[in-house]
């Protein structure tokens, strides 16, 4: 190549240029190659013009041979370029997508990354490409549980309208028990969350007993009152809704909200709502846990206060439960529900619509 090349600009390609180089939103590249036109444009060497803007000369060079085939718009565009490895032909693509949906062969249950690369003869990046472009994990599964109850959409709309629209002069209580809550004691001291290392405590435990929690929780005012027993008989339970009874004004009628626990249905519980007429039980349909509201705060309670404890006696377990209902009373959120039984009827229908809801 020429160590002079000699290009003759229009005064409108001068203009151009020069505006280029002032645009204050141009990427540097393109101001870089409108600075060698016009530097090449003064007959200047191209070692000088390299030297000046501080590229390479092949670089020069490049851009000049670009202008002179396309002008101005030839500086302001790259040239696409082969990639060094050739893409995965499409119907592969698919092939690995069909292949991903059907069961693998052997004893294996699922798909593993590697096991489809091997099978397909690609690289386990390529795969794991395919799988995110196409939103395929086969590693993950999600469980669900389906009700069988003949009177499922009658007990939904029911408990759902208690939720959404609870009667006037009334209180909605969600009744249910958490059993087996157990004491557990770890073998040694674990260590406290420091900068760049997380919390430790051992696997193995000590086993100092355990305890059943009854507990109700007011839609309306989102308080929670709670009782811990040795055992989750009807006995304990009528004496636990004994002391709900005793909670709520006089004359206001309660609505509780209930799983088919047959504590709950036990014929001396039965023989107490009848000398208790301003109660009234409705049931959740069965396999519906996530319908009774009191499950909510059962979770927060394991996450927040059981998950991560140690108990050196039943004493200490209980003693941490009755601390966690005080401070949830302390600053009680009423517990509101959005979705309509109709809502939930037509999900149900759409993720299983060989099974309808009656």
């Amino acid at each position: 190549m020429a160590q002079t090349v000699s290009l003759l600009l229009s005064a409108q390609h001068g203009a151009d240029l020069e505006g280029v180089i002032e645009d204050r939103g141009r990427p540097v590249k393109h101001v870089q190659r409108a600075q060698i036109i016009l530097l090449s444009a003064e007959r200047l060497p191209v070692l000088e013009i390299a030297n000046r803007i501080g590229i390479s000369r092949p670089m020069v060079w490049r851009w000049q041979q670009r202008f002179a085939e396309e002008g101005i718009e030839g500086l302001l565009r790259d040239k696409t370029r082969p990639p060094g490895i050739p893409p995965v032909p499409q119907a592969k693509v698919h092939a690995v997508v069909e292949r991903t949906l059907r069961e693998p062969p052997g004893a294996v249950t699922h798909w593993t990354g590697r096991a489809m690369a091997k099978a397909m003869g690609l690289s386990l990046r390529t795969i794991q490409r395919i799988w995110a472009a196409h939103k395929l994990q086969p590693h993950r599964i999600r469980t669900f549980k389906r009700s069988n109850d003949p009177d499922f959409a009658a007990k939904l709309d029911d408990v759902v309208g208690l939720y959404m629209n609870p009667p006037r002069h009334a209180v909605v209580v969600s009744i249910d028990e958490k059993s087996q809550i157990q004491a557990l004691d770890r073998t040694q001291p674990g260590l406290p969350m420091k900068r760049g290392k997380c919390a430790t405590f051992t696997h193995d435990y000590k086993r100092h007993g355990t305890t059943t929690l009854f507990a109700a929780l007011s839609v309306l005012e989102g308080k929670v009152i709670g009782r811990c027993v040795p055992r989750h008989r009807h006995q304990e339970f009528i004496r636990f809704i004994a002391t709900v009874e005793r909670s709520v004004p006089a004359g206001k009628v309660i609505h509780a909200i209930l799983d088919n626990y047959a504590a709950h249905k036990h014929p001396q519980v039965l023989a107490w709502l009848a000398e208790h007429p301003r109660w009234t039980f409705h049931f959740t349909p069965t396999s519906c846990s996530w319908l009774n509201a009191v499950e909510g705060f059962f979770s927060k309670l394991t996450r927040q206060s059981l998950k991560r404890g140690v108990f050196r006696s039943v004493d200490d377990l209980e003693s941490a439960i009755i601390r966690y209902i005080a401070a949830t009373n302390r600053n009680p959120k009423p517990f509101v529900w959005t979705a309509t039984a109709k809502t939930i009827q037509a999900k149900l229908t759409l993720n299983h619509p060989s099974e309808s809801v009656h």
